[in-house]
C-alpha cells in the first residue's frame, strides 16, 4: 500500500472479510474507491478472462532469442544491442511512478535531460505503475496519462515489473487479485516502451555489438505480489504455495543458474531489505504471521535463490531511495530500493540495515550503469518545482558476486 494509505488490521484475512471485520474501511475516500472497484469488477470479468487467455500464450522465462525479436518488432523501441561510447550499459531506474501527477512529470523530465547527457538507452519500472487500482483493460487510457505521456523523449525500452497496486482486488493496493496484471501483460504489444512479455522474464544484454560472447548483464524480472498481498488469495493459482509461484521460483532458479552473463540483476517491487516504513520481507508492515502480509515466502524466495548469486536486487515499494550495503546475510548481493519516482517517503529511518547511502524525503531516480570493468549506481534526487536533477551519490562495485553460489 502507498504510505497515505491503511494497513490491514490483521494479517492473512480475505478482502471480505476485512471489510466486514473493520466497517470503517467502506466510508470516506477508500470507501468510495472500494464501491468503484466492486463496479468495476462486475462490469470486466469478461475482459479480465480473454486478458487472462491471452496472457497464457506468452510463456514466462522466454529464451534470450525470442525475447529479443519479440523486443525488435517494428514500431518498438529496440533492446539495446551493444554497450554506448563509454562502454557500459546506462540504464534509468523508476519505481512506483504511475499518479500521472506533476510530481511524475517533474522527475520525469529531469531523468530524460540526465538520460540524454549520459546515453542512457534502457528503463526499469519497479511497480505500482497504474495507482490506485491498475489499469481496467489492457487499453485503458491510464497507459497513456500514468506511463506514455509522462515518460515522453524518453524513448527507450521500459522493462516492467507489477506492483501491489497493479494488482489490486476490491481494496486499492491490496494485492488481491494478481490476474490483473494480465492486462499490463497484453498492453506491451501495442506499447513502444512497455516491455513485459509475461508476468515474469529474463532479459540478456551482450557484452558487444554483434558479439558472440557471454552476455554482460541479464535482468531477471519477478512478480512479487502472490506471496506479499495484504489480503489472502483466493484462487488457489495465485496461493502462496500454488502452481504459479512454483512455476516462477522454478524458472528463477534455473535461469539464474543457467545464466552466464558477467552482472545478474533482479527486478521485483517488494524490497527483500528496506530501511523504510514498510520494512523488510518477513516482516513487511510489522507483520510477522501468515502466510502473505509478511512477505515471509518473498523472503525465503530472495535468500534461497537470488542472494549469493545475483549483484542486485533492485524493488520499490517503499517511496524512498537507499543503496544498502552487501553483507554477509545477502551473500554479496546488494538491495537497492528506487520507489520516489512520483511520491516520497515520510523523512526518517524506520530500520537500520547497514547503508550506502539513503534519503527519505525526496523524489528522484537512480541510473545503473555496468561494464565488463564494474557496477556503478547512482542516485539522483529531483527538485519537483524546477525539475532538476542533483546527483546525490555514486557507488562503484567492481568484483561481480554472480557465479560465486550454484
Amino acid at each position: 500500500m502507498c504510505d497515505d494509505e491503511l494497513i490491514p488490521p490483521s494479517a492473512d484475512m480475505t478482502e471480505d472479510e476485512w471489510l466486514r471485520r473493520d466497517p470503517s474501511l467502506g466510508e470516506g475516500s477508500v470507501g468510495q474507491r472500494v464501491r468503484e472497484m466492486r463496479a468495476l469488477r462486475r462490469r470486466s470479468v469478461l475482459g479480465g478472462v480473454v486478458a487472462g487467455a491471452a496472457a497464457l500464450a506468452v510463456l514466462p522465462g522466454q529464451t534470450r532469442a525470442a525475447a529479443a525479436a519479440r523486443a525488435q518488432e517494428p514500431g518498438k523501441f529496440p533492446l539495446p544491442t551493444g554497450p554506448n561510447r563509454a562502454g557500459e550499459y546506462a540504464v534509468l531506474l523508476t519505481g512506483d511512478a504511475g499518479t500521472g501527477e506533476e510530481s511524475q512529470h517533474a522527475v520525469a523530465a529531469a531523468a530524460r535531460e540526465v538520460c540524454e547527457a549520459q546515453g542512457v538507452s534502457l528503463a526499469v519500472g519497479l511497480g505500482d505503475n497504474i495507482y490506485e487500482n491498475g489499469p481496467e483493460s489492457d487499453h485503458d487510457s491510464e497507459f497513456r496519462s500514468k506511463f506514455e505521456d509522462p515518460n515522453s523523449g524518453l524513448d527507450m525500452p521500459w522493462l516492467m515489473v507489477l506492483g501491489n497496486h497493479d494488482c489490486s482486488g476490491l481494496i486499492p493496493g491490496s494485492g488481491g487479485d494478481p490476474s490483473r496484471g494480465d492486462r499490463e501483460v497484453s498492453y506491451a504489444r501495442s506499447s513502444r516502451r512497455w516491455y513485459m512479455p509475461s508476468r515474469y522474464y529474463n532479459v540478456a544484454l551482450p557484452a558487444a555489438d554483434g558479439a558472440q560472447s557471454d552476455p554482460l548483464v541479464e535482468f531477471f524480472a519477478l512478480d512479487t505480489n502472490p506471496v506479499t498481498s495484504y489480503v489472502m488469495q483466493t484462487d488457489p493459482h495465485y496461493y502462496w504455495n500454488g502452481p504459479y509461484m512454483r512455476d516462477q521460483r522454478a524458472w528463477l532458479d534455473g535461469a539464474l543458474k543457467a545464466s552466464r552473463a558477467r552482472w545478474k540483476i533482479v527486478l521485483g517491487h517488494h524490497p527483500y531489505l528496506n530501511n523504510g516504513k514498510h520494512g523488510s520481507a518477513g516482516s513487511y508492515d510489522g507483520f510477522v504471521i501468515g502466510n502473505y502480509t509478511s512477505g515471509i515466502h518473498l523472503k525465503e524466495l530472495y535468500e534461497e535463490v537470488v542472494c549469493g548469486r545475483a549483484d542486485a536486487i533492485l524493488s520499490g515499494h517503499d517511496h524512498t531511495l537507499q543503496l544498502l550495503e552487501p553483507t554477509a546475510r545477502t551473500g554479496g548481493t546488494r538491495q537497492i530500493v528506487c520507489g520516489a519516482a512520483a511520491k516520497s517517503g515520510d523523512g526518517k529511518a524506520h530500520f537500520n540495515h547497514p547503508s550506502t547511502w539513503q534519503n527519505f524525503s525526496d523524489h528522484g531516480f537512480m541510473l545503473l550503469k555496468v561494464s565488463d570493468r564494474a557496477m556503478t549506481v547512482e542516485a539522483y534526487t529531483v527538485d519537483v518545482a524546477t525539475r532538476k536533477a542533483s546527483l546525490a551519490h555514486r557507488t562503484r562495485t567492481a568484483t561481480p558476486v554472480a557465479g560465486a553460489r550454484v
